[in-house]
């Protein structure tokens, strides 16, 4: 009889590179609510798990297209009629588009992930924001390439350091990466930044990925989209019905090839590794054009709210002694720092905060913050009342905290 082998299965080593921490930190909560302590998560931008509500002709389209029976395979890169809105709503936007440079993605995760895999090689660099999405670092893990992070200068508002950004840039540097508004600091950046990024990627001759989920969520109203500065500047812009149209669990999103012709072997090329997935989510493809020529009156009831809940956040945060929070400009993310005793982390803190609390939140260097800076990040989508409880025990706590040293 063969002798069988107690040997544990080996795990691929890039495995050990990947790290997200938004996620990551859910364990050390579930831990603290199996001790009987109540968790109240302000780790994951999930608006629906707050009482936001998809809204109903979305819900009723996609409901729609499965009793119809659209429940089979789509084509790979999404449905004619979804991608013909997405196309016509940039169009409307000052960004010229035909549906043929639309792809139709399993939220804006996965059109990310297709992007990257398609411009990137193995050691090629990318430039990515600090603070930066946790995704963006992971999948560069799983491709070995190397993030270069520019930093983005909480002084000025977040906004990027255009010198710092120059300095990183390379023989081996590929893509630049934008996310405007940002998560997750909910900074807006001005349109003379924003041609300024431009410029740099047209200089040095780099792909802009714009992540431009949350551009209808701006305080003042929905933030224009990068590619209508300019038209023949290599943009690959994504967004989804998550965060705007309050469809997270959907996972339905769209990449947008901007028309220059530079761009034309990435977009096959993005178009051949979606092939390999099959389609995204059939039903929810049929909702698409519903939401984005439909009725969007949800979003101005949705800014407002998110506008009052970041004057919240900033007020009571910087009220804070050892604190310090810049006022969110949109979506509903914030990024404030406590001033930290020697030796200590973003991570001690946010644990300790964690485990006496309940309060749970993420660490900024899971955000590629430096550890030692205090940073860490708060989804602000709960109620005002419940803030405003959560913010005056955030305070109790820091106190406590930093007396401690």
């Amino acid at each position: 009889m063969r002798t069988k082998s107690s040997r544990p299965v080996p795990v691929a080593s890039r495995v050990n590179r990947f790290s997200y921490a938004i996620r990551n930190i859910v364990a050390e909560a579930k831990a603290v609510e199996a001790s009987g302590k109540h968790v109240r998560y302000l780790n994951i931008g999930d608006p629906v798990a707050f009482g936001f509500q998809t809204p109903p002709h979305v819900v009723e389209a996609a409901t729609r297209a499965m009793r119809d029976g659209y429940n089979g395979y789509l084509p790979s890169i999404g449905i004619l009629e979804a991608r013909t809105a997405v196309a016509d709503d940039y169009s409307g936007r000052g960004v010229e588009m035909s549906p043929d440079r639309v792809l139709i993605t399993t939220g804006t995760s996965e059109g990310i992930d297709l992007a990257l895999n398609a411009l990137v090689d193995e050691g090629d660099d990318v430039l990515v924001p600090s603070p930066t999405y946790p995704l963006y670092t992971a999948i560069l893990a799983k491709i070995g390439a190397t993030p270069r992070f520019y930093r983005t200068d909480p002084a000025r508002d977040w906004l990027p350091d255009l010198e710092h950004l120059r300095s990183l840039i390379t023989a081996r540097t590929r893509v630049l990466v934008v996310i405007d508004p940002n998560n997750p600091t909910g900074a807006v950046y001005p349109p003379a930044v924003r041609r300024a990024l431009l410029d740099l990627a047209e200089e040095h001759d780099l792909t802009i990925l714009a992540d431009e989920v949350y551009g209808e969520l701006g305080f003042d109203g929905a933030v224009p989209l990068l590619g209508a500065l300019d038209p023949d500047a290599p943009v690959i812009s994504f967004s989804s019905l998550s965060k705007a149209y309050l469809a997270p669990g959907w996972r339905t999103g769209w990449l947008v090839a901007g028309t220059t012709p530079r761009l034309n072997d990435a977009l096959a090329a993005m178009k051949k590794l979606a092939d390999g997935r099959l389609c995204s989510p059939g039903p929810m493809q049929h909702a698409v054009a519903a939401a984005v020529r439909g009725d969007r009156s949800h979003q101005t009831a949705f800014r407002a709210a998110l506008a009052e809940r970041g004057r919240i956040t900033a007020d009571m945060l910087n009220a804070i002694p050892g604190m310090r929070c810049v006022a969110p400009r949109a979506a509903f993310y914030a990024m404030p720092s406590v001033s930290l005793p020697p030796g200590r982390t973003d991570e001690d803190y946010v644990l300790a905060l964690l485990r006496q609390t309940g309060i749970l939140c993420v660490y900024g260097s899971g955000f590629g913050v430096p550890a030692e800076r205090g940073y860490f990040r708060i989804v602000f989508l709960a109620s005002p009342d419940d803030l405003k409880d959560i913010y005056r025990d955030i305070g109790a706590f820091t106190g406590e905290y930093l007396a401690r040293g």
